[in-house]
């Protein structure tokens, strides 16, 4: 009960910092991103609006692509790795809750599955779009828009 509780606390605190940041307002308004994903991915990328694309958040998590070669193989392409290991972390745990329980990419993901795409391929592909999305949110000033409408924050 008392590490229970701890926990709780520690949520509220994190979410009360979130309240206080006008970015992960924008963050939040995706569906599926929880606060504690939301205050990880801020923990470990800064300042989101000094990145001028989504392919520089991802060279810093280290998923951007890259060509391997040792002296058993020769120009495969492969995820790079050369970057936080736990914000590619994070990156992996946020795509897998919003595969599972926000709309869009649901869709997106069984479109890949549906093109004959690998699961696992299919989720970095995603990781990727999220990460456009997230600093397209953040430098137009909007937030997370589906199909359906778009709202703007004021």
């Amino acid at each position: 009960d008392q590490i229970t509780s701890h926990l709780q606390e520690m949520k509220e605190e994190v979410e009360a910092l979130l309240g206080k940041i006008p970015m992960a307002k924008q963050l939040q308004s995706i569906p599926g991103m929880g606060p504690t994903t939301i205050a990880a991915l801020l923990r470990f990328t800064g300042d989101l609006g000094r990145y001028a694309h989504g392919r520089q958040l991802l060279r810093r998590a280290g998923l951007n692509l890259a060509e391997r070669t040792s002296g058993k193989y020769k120009g495969q392409i492969k995820l790079s790795k050369r970057g936080d290991s736990a914000l590619r972390k994070y990156f992996f745990l946020a795509i897998l809750t919003l595969v599972r329980e926000n709309p869009d990419f649901k869709r997106w993901h069984e479109h890949n599955l549906n093109k004959g795409m690998k699961k696992m391929a299919s989720l970095f592909k995603l990781i990727g779009k999220l990460a456009r999305i997230v600093i397209g949110m953040i430098q137009r000033g909007e937030t997370y828009r589906s199909e359906i409408g778009v709202e703007q924050v004021a």
